[in-house]
């Protein structure tokens, strides 16, 4: 579904956009230390972890520097971890695959806002198990800004719907649905270990930007993968049955493959079942 704009044009949005994305994995990578510390994503300037020496903007070239500094604090010699370049690129990966996904679309506009978001959900859950609220009101703010949008403006394409309330049902769905799950594990288990309000509440912004038939279907998969990966952690005895394991990363997963693929893995489904 890539747009119909002429060659040497669509060479130069494509490098535009993955440099960008690369830029913005490297504020990401800001976000996810600093926000489940409470500090702020703008002040003070990024310095080294350990020694505190403020990195100087020419080390701050998202994956080259790193290359050229081969993975150590200029100042200090100290390790830099791997993820640091390995948000920027997966970054840039997704913003590129969502534009060759749906061209140069308000569709590729909303998905890279909302990847962008779920990308610093997937790595402070998985280090801290918490979902900061400021990133499900970011979310919603731009599931609202393309709700507007889809109602107002033209219909948003990946909804498979011109139905304006769709994207609403998507919000209360799957969060509810995810809420009922929760509120039953707190009941049986006597806790609130089952499952997070975290996960519950970022399914409202995925709800608003993907509808309900793709949030729906993120549910059921990030379930599934949840589901064999414990099964997997619990053989291998890396994990017991009262370890607990972050969900955002398997709902970030989810949430990626259902809004590039989700339409067409709904219709293969749909086909195989005869209808």
């Amino acid at each position: 579904m890539i747009n119909t704009l002429p060659a040497g044009s669509q060479i130069v949005v494509m490098v535009f956009i993955f440099l960008t994305g690369l830029c913005t994995g490297s504020f990401l990578n800001v976000c996810i230390y600093r926000i489940p510390a409470g500090k702020s994503i703008i002040s003070p300037p990024s310095a080294c972890p350990e020694c505190g020496e403020r990195i100087k903007f020419s080390d701050m070239i998202p994956v080259v520097s790193y290359i050229l500094l081969k993975g150590k604090c200029r100042n200090c010699k100290a390790s830099i971890s791997l993820r640091y370049p390995a948000v920027e690129l997966l970054t840039a990966v997704i913003w590129f695959v969502t534009y060759l996904r749906y061209g140069l679309t308000v569709e590729t506009a909303g998905l890279i806002l909302l990847f962008s978001i779920l990308i610093a959900v997937f790595f402070i859950d998985l280090d801290h198990m918490i979902i900061p609220n400021g990133l499900v009101l970011t979310g919603l703010a731009g599931g609202a800004a393309v709700f507007l949008y889809h109602v107002f403006i033209k219909p948003f394409g990946l909804y498979g719907s011109t139905s304006w309330y769709t994207p609403l049902i998507g919000m209360v769905s799957s969060s509810g649905i995810l809420f009922l799950i929760a509120l039953i594990g707190l009941i049986i288990y006597k806790n609130d270990g089952a499952m997070g309000m975290g996960d519950v509440k970022i399914f409202m912004p995925i709800g608003l930007f993907l509808g309900w038939k793709l949030s729906l279907l993120t549910l059921v998969l990030s379930v599934f993968l949840g589901g064999i990966t414990s099964l997997v952690l619990l053989i291998l005895k890396i994990k017991d049955r009262k370890s607990a394991i972050p969900f955002g990363p398997f709902i970030v997963t989810a949430s990626l493959f259902s809004a590039l693929y989700g339409n067409e893995l709904i219709r293969w489904y749909l086909q195989l079942c005869g209808y």
